[in-house]
C-alpha cells in the first residue's frame, strides 16, 4: 500500500549527503522513497540506488526508481515509476515480476489513470498541483481531479507538485493517499522533523 509521505530525492553527486538526508527522512516517517536522478551518469546512478536500497531496507520502506526500468532491475529495487515516455506497464511487469511496485504518472488525466489501472499499475500519480521549483513549467492539476478520481480509481493515488506542509492537507482531504515531496522536505533545515510533520498529517487524517 502506497500511503503517507512519498519522499523523492534531490539530484546530487554527493552520495554521502544523499544517504544521510534520506535516512533522516526515514527516521521522520517517510513511507516511500523514490530515487530520482536525471544526470545520465549511469555509474553514479547505480551506486546511489544500490546504497539507498540498503538504507531503505533497514527501515522496511520501499525504494522506487524514477524512470529507469533497467536501473530498477539491476539494483533489485522495490519498483519503478514510469512517466509518459518511460515504457509500458506490461513490459515493466515482465522485467520486474509481480512482487514489485509499478507506479505511473498520469499528470492531469483521468483517462491515463484508468488505462494504468487496467494495465496492472500499483499506484497512480497526479500533478502538478502547485507551482514547483523542480518542474516550474508543469501544467497544474485541480483538486477536483483527485475527488473525481477517488470515485473510479481503486489504486493508491499520489499527489505531486509544489507540496508543502501548508497545502498538503488539502490534497489529503481531496483523496490523495500519499504526497510526493522533494523541495519542502530535502530543502528544509531539519529533514527528520519535516518528515515527521508530513507523516503526522496522515495520522491526524486517520484519527479524524
Amino acid at each position: 500500500m502506497i500511503a503517507g509521505l512519498y519522499a523523492i530525492t534531490r539530484e546530487t553527486d554527493d552520495t554521502g549527503y544523499l544517504l544521510t538526508s534520506v535516512e533522516a527522512a526515514l527516521r521522520g516517517g517517510a513511507a516511500v522513497v523514490q530515487y530520482r536522478d536525471k544526470s545520465g551518469d549511469i555509474a553514479r546512478q547505480h551506486e546511489q540506488a544500490s546504497e539507498l536500497l540498503i538504507v531503505c531496507r533497514r527501515y522496511h520502506v520501499p525504494l522506487i526508481i524514477n524512470d529507469s526500468l533497467r536501473l530498477a532491475d539491476l539494483t533489485g529495487a522495490d519498483g519503478v515509476h514510469l512517466g509518459r515516455d518511460d515504457g509500458a506497464i506490461h513490459e515493466a511487469r515482465i522485467v520486474l515480476g509481480h512482487d514489485k511496485i509499478i507506479g505511473v504518472s498520469c499528470y492531469q488525466s483521468l483517462e491515463l489513470a484508468m488505462a494504468a489501472q487496467a494495465a496492472g499499475a500499483d499506484y497512480v500519480a497526479f500533478g502538478s498541483f502547485f507551482p514547483s521549483p523542480t518542474k516550474p513549467d508543469a501544467v497544474h492539476a485541480e483538486l477536483d481531479l483527485l475527488r473525481e478520481a477517488a470515485r473510479i480509481i481503486h489504486l493508491p493515488m499520489v499527489a505531486i507538485g509544489g507540496i508543502t506542509l501548508s497545502n498538503a492537507t488539502s490534497l489529503i482531504d481531496a483523496g490523495a493517499d500519499a504526497v510526493a515531496v522533494i523541495s519542502a522536505l530535502f530543502g528544509s533545515k531539519d529533514i527528520e522533523d519535516t518528515a515527521r510533520q508530513f507523516a503526522d498529517l496522515f495520522v491526524d487524517e486517520t484519527e479524524d
